[in-house]
């Protein structure tokens, strides 16, 4: 099966690596992995569903969720039902949200919490096309809401629906997989049309430039509506049999990076910045000796950069910065969970004082530059080719 659509990628990763942990959530103190197996049986089901109920190609089902677990299963389960979806940001206001759900004439839409519902039943009246609501957590005591599970139940037992692997051969590289809507910060959003093609091709060439593989944890909490996220934190590591784990919240990012011990995530400078706020202002609250070396350390780990990035590292230069790893450096990856191998950054440019800092430290930042419109990378680091700031 060819990796061009969204779908034949999922089923092309699920068969090939079957994974126990192809997913991970934290329910209490605890984190669930979830393997390849249960995830397509829950797609095939929610897919199942779907067709069941009369949902057809290009019918476009909304996601109003953070990031979870089902956001993925109802992701893979619209796609491989030949519909599109529509993903929402969890943050925005019930007047944005009806004008998404308006404007791209959504037939369904899954919600997570109650507080997301509330925004809906809020404007409910201004949503004609609107026919079905279907809840990830239960809500009784609304009428017109559904839940995920009872879609599921009803999936299988859907017993004329095509089996997976049929509906998916199906679907071409050309229909129609998202339409995702662009911020507002000039009027209206702007709705942008995502071919599977457009996606599929710029998860292939990202799983390229960023060298990733079976081996290796993504942390995802970057809102996976935005198509940074989900290309470069979702689709892209599920390809290649990454586990996927997937934070509480922003504010538990910092406990869940001890916790999951990721090896690559994607963030915006933003993330980077506070990370880098905190590290500089424990440095220099501390002692003069701490304070000392923290600035050599950085020094140190500046002029390392700047050699590697040459390719010519001298020998003392390469023994000051073992020192500086080991003084300095390794407390900052400690608090990463100590196994990052790198960041993606994108969405807005990262100063050079972040970038360098942290390929000083040894947790090299992959720079991106891209938009809506192409799925979204135009052009990223690599590994082996990387210059900080080169967006300008």
């Amino acid at each position: 099966m060819s990796q061009d659509t969204i779908p034949s990628i999922f089923l092309h990763a699920a068969n090939t690596y079957n994974k126990k942990d192809a997913f991970r959530y934290k329910q209490g103190r605890k984190w669930i992995d979830v393997s390849h197996g249960d995830v397509v049986e829950a797609v095939d089901n929610l897919s199942r569903g779907l067709i069941a109920l009369g949902y057809r190609t290009r019918d476009r089902i909304a996601i109003l969720s953070e990031n979870r677990l089902e956001w993925a299963v109802a992701d893979f389960a619209i796609l491989s039902s030949g519909c599109v979806d529509v993903p929402l940001y969890s943050t925005l206001p019930a007047a944005q949200v009806a004008y998404i759900l308006d404007h791209s004439e959504a037939r369904a839409l899954f919600v997570s919490t109650r507080e997301q519902l509330e925004k809906i039943i809020e404007v409910r009246d201004q949503l004609p096309h609107l026919h079905k609501i279907y809840s990830f957590e239960p809500i009784d005591d609304i009428d017109g809401v559904e839940s995920y599970d009872s879609l599921i139940e009803a999936g299988k037992s859907a017993d004329t629906v095509k089996s997976l692997e049929e509906r998916v051969a199906e679907i071409t590289p050309d229909d129609w997989a998202s339409i995702i809507y662009t911020s507002g910060t000039t009027g209206d959003p702007k709705g942008v049309i995502l071919s599977h093609r457009n996606i599929a091709a710029n998860v292939t060439s990202a799983v390229i430039a960023f060298e990733i593989g079976p081996k290796d944890t993504a942390l995802s909490f970057l809102p996976m509506s935005h198509v940074l996220e989900r290309t470069g934190g979702f689709y892209a590591p599920y390809y290649c049999g990454s586990t996927i784990a997937f934070a509480e919240s922003l504010e538990a990012v910092s406990d869940n990076l001890l916790e999951v011990r990721p090896t690559m995530m994607v963030s915006v400078p933003r993330f980077f910045e506070k990370i880098y706020g905190r590290v500089f202002d424990t440095a220099t609250a501390g002692s003069v000796i701490k304070r000392n070396m923290f600035f050599w350390a950085l020094n140190v780990g500046k002029i390392h950069t700047k050699q590697a990035f040459d390719r010519r590292v001298s020998r003392v230069t390469a023994m000051k910065y073992g020192v500086a790893k080991k003084l300095v450096f390794s407390k900052l990856k400690a608090k990463t969970g100590g196994r990052i191998r790198f960041f993606v950054s994108g969405g807005a440019p990262l100063s050079r004082e972040i970038a360098e800092f942290f390929h000083a430290a040894g947790l090299p930042i992959l720079e991106g530059y891209g938009t809506t419109e192409t799925a979204p990378v135009i052009s990223v680091n690599t590994f082996d080719n990387t210059k900080p700031v080169s967006y300008t």
